[in-house]
């Protein structure tokens, strides 16, 4: 694995030494950032269920303001602080599950990247999104990488799905919240 752009392109990564961890493709990362375009520059990310960090280190190296970690597997952990050491574009490290640390948090992001366990239910998935809906700016965007096998999570209703690409065995579902013209 690797930077695909930025000014840290090139630079490997490392994916966490377990059977739960599914790094996602180069390929992948690519199209989501493409995607998103300049929308990275200056944006405030959480990079949850970080794993490696790649989603999050990723926009680092493309101008990202800030980047919050949230993992809490042990083995993810030491992959993720060794990749942020490594590339050395900062970033914060909250060791805490997803819904433990939306329940604590005030941050507010522009973007939000979300690559759980692939054998995470999506009921599970569905709470920590509309948890997260609190905590989203204006305009702000949640990217969802998935199995392109599972059911897709119903979010709320204030988000439309901007983007639905399978890629091999992923799935990646962008949402965009919308503010209601009231």
């Amino acid at each position: 694995m690797r930077i695909i752009g930025g000014v840290a392109r090139g630079r490997r990564i490392k994916a966490p030494d377990t059977s739960g961890t599914r790094p996602v493709a180069d390929r992948v990362r690519e199209a989501v950032f493409s995607s998103l375009g300049s929308w990275v520059s200056e944006a405030v990310v959480a990079d949850l269920y970080a794993g490696s960090g790649s989603f999050g280190l990723e926009a680092l190296s493309r101008g990202a303001e800030s980047v919050v970690f949230v993992e809490n597997g042990r083995k993810a952990l030491i992959a993720l602080r060794s990749n942020i050491a490594s590339v050395a574009l900062g970033g914060s490290v909250v060791d805490a599950t997803v819904q433990s640390f939306l329940n604590r948090s005030d941050d507010r992001f522009h973007i939000v990247f979300m690559d759980p366990p692939w054998d995470q239910d999506t009921g599970i998935m569905e709470r920590d999104l509309t948890t997260l809906d609190r905590f989203l700016l204006p305009s702000a965007e949640v990217v969802v990488s998935r199995r392109h096998t599972d059911r897709i999570p119903d979010v709320p209703e204030n988000w439309r799905v901007a983007t639905n690409k399978r890629y091999g065995d992923t799935r990646i579902l962008r949402y965009e919240k919308v503010e209601s013209s009231e």
